[in-house]
């Protein structure tokens, strides 16, 4: 068993941390948010970011944005991050959905103090982080790859390798990008199917098993009432966050420029989910809420 430093105890990074304690290892954690510390239960309170990262074996973090992990690992020209202190034996890893560019140059540092580095964001949602079957997508060196799956496989059901490092994102935006375009396309399709009579569960369950079936008619239909597990059911609360698909639908653009990839349905998505943040104030709700762009009455039930 490893003793692990954790940093970022939000929706995600809470129960990864708590999925690492029930595996039987030693879990180090801290966030800026005094009361997260307290809600994984079995962990050492980590003082600072500093004190989290020592003494440890391995060291993950989880955190919203490519400017948060540069500040935590690279500090802000002030004073250095994180990497300019951690111990050579020290395993890093990045669960952080960011743009390439960072995970590269936090990468690359990392290999100038002699650490070994992954980034690793993952897929599966608060769902998938609470029962420990979330994917990792990793970007980083195979041998640090091999060290860091007993950690991995205690939070997740799934490890791939993308590639190199950043990698990871880059796999992880493109599989967003679809995920926002599936999602945006299955609210819209089942408006339509509702607008002409016919039920939005009978509509599901036939698409599901004919050529339109995709993850959220299966898993996560956005249409309130078809599926009572699913955000859409309870108001569209919790979940994977409009302002977070946002997020990843800008870094999807911004990979997209860096290399003259042409994503028209990619901006596409990115203008409805931006419209739904504007027009419907649901920057907070979960990302299957675009389904009132299309019926905008279910607000009021």
């Amino acid at each position: 068993m490893a003793t692990v430093g954790f940093i970022g105890l939000g929706n995600m990074g809470g129960p990864m941390a708590s999925n690492l304690i029930s595996a039987g290892h030693t879990v180090k954690v801290f966030d800026l948010v005094p009361e997260l510390i307290q809600s994984v239960p079995g962990a050492l309170a980590g003082t600072s970011a500093l004190d989290a990262a020592t003494d440890i074996d391995v060291f993950v973090s989880m955190l919203p944005a490519g400017h948060h992990v540069r500040g935590l690992y690279l500090g802000d020209g002030s004073e250095p991050g994180l990497l300019a202190h951690m111990s050579t034996d020290t395993l890093v890893i990045d669960c952080s959905t960011i743009d390439p560019a960072s995970a590269q140059a936090v990468a690359a540092q990392a290999v100038e103090q002699g650490l070994a580095m992954l980034d690793a964001p993952v897929s599966g949602g608060t769902a998938g982080a609470q029962g420990g079957t979330l994917t990792f997508i990793v970007g980083g060196e195979e041998q640090a790859l091999q060290q860091a799956r007993p950690i991995l496989e205690a939070m997740g059901s799934n490890i791939f390798h993308a590639g190199a490092a950043g990698a990871g994102q880059i796999a992880k935006i493109c599989n967003n990008m679809l995920l926002a375009i599936l999602m945006a396309g299955t609210a819209e399709t089942l408006a339509l199917g509702v607008d002409n009579g016919l039920d939005p569960g009978v509509l599901s369950e036939i698409m599901k098993v004919s050529s339109a079936g995709n993850w959220a008619l299966n898993v996560y239909n956005p249409f309130p009432g078809v599926m009572p597990s699913a955000p859409a059911s309870s108001g569209y609360k919790g979940g994977f966050l409009v302002d977070l698909m946002r997020k990843d639908l800008g870094l999807a653009l911004q990979t997209a420029q860096a290399t003259q990839s042409a994503i028209p349905l990619g901006s596409l998505a990115q203008n409805l989910y931006q419209l739904l943040s504007e027009n419907h104030d649901a920057g907070g709700l979960d990302f299957s809420s675009i389904q009132y762009l299309y019926k905008p009455g279910l607000k009021n039930t």
